[in-house]
């Protein structure tokens, strides 16, 4: 494949993926500083509630989740090989079930704990948005819907900026840590929306993630991470709100 071809590839995917929604990122955040309210003293919402009738909620959340794991299909796809499929060239398989599992709750508590920490001293400074983790009400399907949810950032994220934008770069003849580093600013990029604490935080999480997948030369461990990650915010964050509302909430 010719490099000219390898970039207009890249392109088109993060263009109907994860480049589009860090464009949109970057245009909310300037949104949000100019307007006359601070920072602090706004929201944003990650899994709002998309009608107020129950039953077509749960068939908008479905499409919605369901559809944006098109692009990572694919990111798949086009990473097919003759001799190897677009799963076993990033490492998106169940043959080291135990292994990854492990690395992927290490990478969850090193991440996770520490970035929990990290948002609570971004809101006190100001610099965040009160990121309300699920507005959706509590009907029967709410926590699977949830969980759902997390699976699609997980798999979108994960394949897409690592599995397959490293594998793209690196045909490029960029060099490990310039295709870790264009990662992380992408992954925190698409994050800006909730406000600058959680883009740096991001940023972090995508150089420690791209050196993991360097190392390891597998996607599920981030996978099984991320998953985790988001699964403990979505549906933990009514207990969040109960016990930090001030943090949690705007004018707590």
């Amino acid at each position: 494949m010719s490099r000219a071809r390898i970039r207009w590839e890249i392109v088109i995917v993060l263009g109907l993926s994860l480049g589009a929604s860090a464009v949109y990122s970057v245009v909310s955040i300037l949104a949000a500083v100019t307007r006359p309210v601070a920072i602090a003293d706004q929201s944003t919402s990650v899994n709002p509630q998309l009608s107020e009738r129950e039953w077509l909620d749960f068939v908008y959340q479905f499409l919605s989740h369901f559809f944006d794991l098109v692009p990572v299909a694919l990111a798949i796809y086009l990473l097919w090989l003759p001799t190897q499929t677009g799963f076993r060239r990033i490492g998106l398989t169940f043959e080291q079930p135990r292994t990854d599992a492990l690395r992927g709750l290490g990478l969850f508590l090193a991440i996770g704990i520490p970035g929990i920490a990290f948002f609570v001293v971004c809101r006190l400074l100001g610099i965040n948005l009160a990121v309300e983790a699920s507005s959706l009400d509590g009907y029967w399907w709410t926590i699977p819907m949830l969980v759902f949810s997390a699976l699609r950032a997980a798999l979108s994220e994960e394949v897409i900026v690592v599995g397959y934008l490293f594998t793209r770069l690196k045909q490029l003849g960029w060099s490990p840590w310039w295709i870790i580093g264009a990662a992380a600013l992408l992954r925190g990029t698409y994050h800006l929306y909730q406000g600058f604490g959680p883009f740096i935080g991001n940023a972090v999480m995508g150089v420690v993630f791209g050196w993991c997948y360097l190392r390891w030369g597998r996607v599920m461990p981030l996978v099984v991470a991320h998953l985790l990650l988001d699964v403990a915010s979505f549906v933990g964050y009514p207990l969040a709100v109960a016990l930090w509302p001030a943090v949690f909430t705007t004018g707590g």
